[in-house]
């Protein structure tokens, strides 16, 4: 989703690594459908804003770069696409005029290449927000934000409730291939090579219900779902981590080519009635997804200024 800083969806921009947040239903069936996205989008818009709107209007489909993560934009068991991003996309793009989406699957460190090669429309794959993308890419203002949460036994027995917590009470740590959640524990002082790195979420709550490590750190949202048919474990309440001594959140929003800027802003129009009809939420609490990852964050602060 591939060098440093920030290709995964999660990374915050300031965590090293390649990586790959996907469930292996969600990466499976993207594989069986990447011949979808083989073909190329029309041509880009001219500088300033451009006519993309208008073209996919007249074509009635637009395509959807997707990186197979559950719950963010997945193939389901029954091929069809779904997820936060591709049911947020749907609702968005028929208030615009555009009736069908389109998935492309690829990998996640390929979607901004794929974007600006004219791969695909738009990205909707739930990708963090930050200035390092916001280099190549428009942003529409984020449609979710997230916070970190744990993964720990029953009752958490250490007491376990964020990264300084782990750091004190000397807690076995484990988190995901290249995830942001790396670099906010060695920010807390925990030593990164006594980190046990794991490829996702199940395999970091396969570690905590086998002993092998105290707490398991990743996204709220994610965290919510794998504990959910675990007689062994429970997620910890969703905090905010410290980066810089400040409370951070992250916010994962759509991204379009630099010079789709009129169809970044028609979509950031529908994006906000969403939110103001608070059915944005209904979209995205089969997901996972709660008030609390509701937000009003912009991409301008995400971006830096």
């Amino acid at each position: 989703m591939a060098p440093p800083h920030g290709n995964d969806r999660q990374s915050s921009g300031r965590t090293p690594g390649r990586t790959r947040r996907a469930l292996l239903a969600g990466a499976a069936a993207a594989g069986a459908l990447g011949a979808a996205g083989c073909s190329r989008v029309a041509t880009a818009s001219a500088a300033g804003g451009g006519d993309l709107l208008d073209r996919l209007r007249a074509q009635g489909v637009v395509r959807l770069g997707i990186a197979g993560e559950i719950p963010f934009g997945y193939i389901d068991r029954n091929g069809q696409l779904t997820g936060e991003a591709p049911e947020l996309a749907k609702a968005i793009f028929k208030r615009l005029g555009v009736g069908r989406v389109q998935p492309v699957p690829t990998e996640f460190g390929s979607l901004i290449p794929g974007l600006n090669s004219q791969q695909f429309d738009v990205v909707a794959a739930g990708m963090y927000v930050n200035p390092e993308r916001c280099a190549q890419v428009v942003f529409a203002d984020p449609d979710y934000q997230m916070l970190d949460s744990f993964v720990v036994r029953k009752g958490n027995p250490k007491g376990l409730h964020d990264y300084r917590d782990v750091v004190e009470k000397k807690a076995r740590f484990a988190t995901g291939t290249g995830y942001a959640e790396i670099q906010y524990a060695v920010d807390a002082g925990y030593e990164q090579s006594d980190i046990l790195i794991v490829p996702d979420q199940v395999a970091g709550l396969n570690a905590v219900e086998a002993g092998r490590v105290d707490v398991f750190a990743g996204t709220a949202v994610t965290v919510r779902a794998v504990v959910r048919k675990s007689a062994k474990t429970e997620a910890t309440d969703a905090f905010a981590p410290l980066v810089d001594g400040k409370p951070h959140v992250d916010g994962g929003a759509f991204a379009f080519r630099p010079t789709e800027t009129a169809l970044r802003d028609a979509f950031n129009v529908e994006l906000r009635k969403l939110k103001k009809s608070g059915e944005l939420l209904r979209i995205l609490r089969p997901f996972g997804f709660t008030r609390a990852e509701m937000t009003d964050l912009t991409a301008k602060e995400l971006c830096g200024g």
